[in-house]
């Protein structure tokens, strides 16, 4: 079993910027990719950035040159570094880990989400 807890949200201003984290642990081999998505009340979850265990990255249109993916493999951790933060952004943003775990069994796990609130 593998488990995925976010940390780092919270309320900021228009302009502002946050740090979320992620930590994946338990049952892992290896992890194949990371990312963050993100959920407002009445919408569909969207991909907000995705960052492979080689480093590459992409990100929503709408993020893009604002929000930062990173992740340190040997620590099982992913961050995503916002900047310039809109009130749009405001959401719950969900970690999630995928990848494959003892005797080759893959996984798919999510966090329990982080709040991040841009307030105007």
């Amino acid at each position: 079993q593998v488990h995925v807890v976010e940390s780092g949200g919270g309320l900021v201003l228009t302009g502002g910027s946050l740090r979320l984290s992620c930590a994946a642990s338990g049952s892992i081999f290896s992890i194949n990719a990371m990312a963050w998505y993100r959920q407002v009340p009445g919408k569909e979850r969207e991909l907000v950035a995705h960052i492979t265990s080689g480093g590459s990255t992409n990100y929503a249109d709408s993020v893009k040159g604002r929000f930062t993916i990173s992740r340190d493999n040997a620590e099982n951790t992913a961050h995503l570094r916002m900047n310039s933060l809109k009130p749009e952004d405001t959401a719950v943003y969900y970690c999630r880990a995928y990848g494959l775990g003892p005797n080759d069994k893959s996984f798919d796990s999510w966090g329990q989400g982080t709040q991040v609130t841009v307030s105007s």
